[in-house]
């Protein structure tokens, strides 16, 4: 039997994790035929098959199983070896690679990243946008971002950006046309514009108000999945949206929204930054945390 190369496990563990030929070679930075021939090539220096190919799925047979079973504590020591000499060099260097949703990666382009590249420019930053909550680990990550409430309890979350406020807004002239809300109940006689979640669900509005917790699913005619749009929408008198305060931020001091609700609207924990509580964590994502802590308390 040949023996594989290094390389040759590595893009194995890859497809296994990641259960996707085009998944794993996003994540590897190589082609999709490239990645298929290097398993194929491995599968014939081992004498057998590692993978179930069909043309919806990839599933591990009992030997690739075993194999992956072995080789993952393996391949987690050697990055571990591998970041103990990028901290022996006192400079982080390689990939990072996060998950955030669309209102975290803004907050951290504008709040923490030019300073951690200027602080660590052998570091190269991957950060991939986009609205669903991912398994982090399976696809390749070494953080994710998203609400607080929102992290998987065996993360370590790592809060950053204060609190966050999700607001009830719409246009002076719809809130002419009928009487304002006065509790959550209300808005089952209002055109509200609703949201979908990247999930496919549609989104309940939560209220809350000395310790009581209302969720409606509101009635309404248009539904959106973006909260820039949900803001357009309400300025342009369709509705009530219920947003971030941030994104309605710039309409509420023109005076193209106004809130609503506003006893029921209260501060809630806001984003966090998580990783694997029970994982090695590289010296590059140290290194960000750091200067995201560091950045936090500054408020630049």
């Amino acid at each position: 039997m040949t023996r594989p190369s290094l390389n040759d496990l590595a893009a194995f563990a890859a497809v296994a994790g990641h259960h996707s030929f085009r998944k794993a070679a996003d994540a590897m930075g190589v082609s999709r035929s490239a990645l298929s021939h290097t398993i194929t090539g491995l599968e014939r220096k081992l004498g057998i098959r590692l993978l179930n190919r069909t043309t919806r799925s990839v599933s591990l047979t009992p030997a690739g199983a075993q194999l992956l079973e072995r080789l993952d504590p393996v391949l987690q020591d050697l990055d571990q070896a591998l970041d103990a000499l990028s901290d022996a060099r006192g400079a982080p260097r390689g990939v990072l690679r996060i998950n955030a949703n669309k209102s975290g990666a803004e907050l951290l382009l504008n709040q923490v990243v030019p300073r951690f590249l200027d602080l660590h420019p052998e570091v190269e930053l991957d950060l991939v946008s986009e609205g669903r909550l991912i398994d982090i680990v399976e696809h390749g990550f070494d953080a994710g971002v998203r609400l607080f409430e929102a992290v998987p309890r065996d993360m370590v979350a790592v809060k950053f950006g204060g609190d966050i406020r999700f607001i009830a807004v719409a246009a002076p002239s719809y809130l002419q046309t009928c009487e304002p809300p006065q509790t959550p109940d209300d808005l089952q006689a209002h055109a509200c514009i609703r949201q979908r979640l990247p999930s496919g669900k549609r989104y309940r509005w939560e209220f809350s108000r000395h310790g009581a917790e209302v969720t409606i699913d509101v009635p309404g005619t248009l539904t959106l999945d973006d909260n820039d749009l949900l803001v357009q929408a309400a300025a342009a008198g369709h509705g009530i949206a219920y947003v971030p305060e941030p994104v309605a931020r710039a309409r509420l001091a023109s005076g193209q929204l106004v809130t609503v609700l506003d006893p029921w609207c209260p501060r809630i924990p806001g984003l966090a930054l998580y990783y694997p509580r029970n994982r090695h964590m590289p010296a590059t994502l140290r290194a960000f945390i750091d200067v995201m802590k560091s950045t936090d308390k500054t408020g630049c």
